[in-house]
């Protein structure tokens, strides 16, 4: 079963989106932010999951979970 989660991580192209499973870049953004937001529009369509947000040194500095998804804390937010 494939994975519904996303990582936005900056390229030379901008800001790209890729599925965890995927092997090339869904899509490029101008921003941090559209790319997040559409980020998180595919992650709800597909059902939920996390996004892993990737600063300018590549490591993961934020990640989110989405309805449905996978956040193993019971606690909001």
């Amino acid at each position: 079963m494939a994975s519904n989660d996303c990582n936005v991580f900056k390229t030379d192209n901008g800001w790209a989106i890729k599925g965890q499973d995927n092997s090339r870049v869904s899509e490029y953004s101008n921003t941090q932010a559209q790319a997040y937001e559409r980020a998180r529009e595919i992650v709800d369509n597909r059902g939920g999951g996390d996004i892993s947000i990737h600063g300018l040194n590549d490591q993961i500095r934020e990640k989110n979970t989405t309805p449905k998804g996978n956040d193993p804390r019971s606690t909001k937010g």
